[in-house]
């Protein structure tokens, strides 16, 4: 309540600025002390929506994150079966049973990475901190 009543007295102060300026000045220069002081106000009013703005997508997006990290978990793992059988297949019959391990490690491998990166990010966005690279 004391920030609304703080914006509506300096906003009081500058129309009364406005006002004295336009008493002393006369009436020659009325259309361009009321031009400057709207366009006081209208900057005064993108900064409030701005920072509203920024404030609900402050709000939302740990859950916004926190939901696709786990929607793209799923796809990869599901992803990752399914061309396991095809990669498997084919490093059996061309490395033997060295082919197939490389092969699983290397599926386990990108699933990890991408795992313990969600970890990450959500570490950093329940923290309030963003990486560079997200």
């Amino acid at each position: 309540m004391a920030l609304m009543d703080s914006r509506q007295d300096d906003l009081r102060r500058d129309l009364d600025a406005a006002v004295q300026t336009r008493k002393e000045l006369g009436k020659e220069y009325e259309s361009e002390i009321v031009d400057s002081f709207l366009a006081r106000l209208d900057a005064r009013l993108d900064a409030r929506v701005e920072q509203r703005a920024a404030e609900q997508l402050d709000a939302r997006a740990p859950a916004r994150g926190r939901d696709r990290g786990r929607g793209g978990r799923f796809t990869l793992g599901g992803a990752s079966l399914v061309l396991g059988i095809p990669l498997t297949a084919i490093a059996t019959e061309n490395a033997g049973v060295t082919g197939l391990i490389v092969c699983w490690a290397g599926i386990v491998g990108v699933n990890l990475s991408a795992a313990l990166g969600d970890r990450r990010r959500e570490r950093e966005l329940s923290r309030g901190t963003r990486s560079e690279w997200a």
